[in-house]
């Protein structure tokens, strides 16, 4: 398949095509004139890093696990760490919507005179809503529980 079709039949733009390529992502097996070619497994390798994206890993640790002639090698504990940082941000995100919320419902005549908003206010500003790198002592699970 040239790359025009490949385009077409992924959803995928050429020029990320060609990024992807010189990233060492997918690989095209020959050239058509100007055009690159590629075999028609390059749209399973499409849909694994498409997959690998969506789930927060980057280009170069999905680089890594396409490594064997386009089949992948998934490392299961880098899953299990995607899931456990997933997790992790969700339980964050939650509790910032379940304090955005209360603040939007809050019968207090001002939001700095709602202590829960202002418990939000204190987490955000000790960074530990943004900063994914924190873990928590002892290998436990925080709470974000802000409510």
């Amino acid at each position: 398949m040239d790359i025009v079709e490949v385009a077409r039949l992924s959803g995928v733009p050429a020029s990320t095509l060609r990024f992807y390529e010189s990233k060492g992502l997918i690989q095209s097996v020959g050239r058509r004139g100007l055009r690159r070619l590629f075999a028609p497994q390059v749209l399973e390798q499409l849909a694994l890093i498409a997959l690998g994206r969506a789930a927060g890993f980057s280009l170069d640790e999905i680089a890594g696990m396409l490594v064997s002639e386009g089949r992948p090698q998934i490392d299961r504990k880098l899953l299990t760490s995607k899931a456990d940082e997933l997790d992790s941000t969700i339980r964050k995100l939650s509790a910032v919507r379940d304090g955005l919320r209360h603040a939007a419902d809050c019968p207090a005549p001002h939001h700095m005179e709602c202590p829960k908003f202002r418990r939000l206010m204190a987490v955000a500003a000790s960074g530990s809503l943004g900063d994914h790198s924190k873990k928590a002592p002892s290998g436990k699970r925080r709470s974000y529980n802000l409510l």
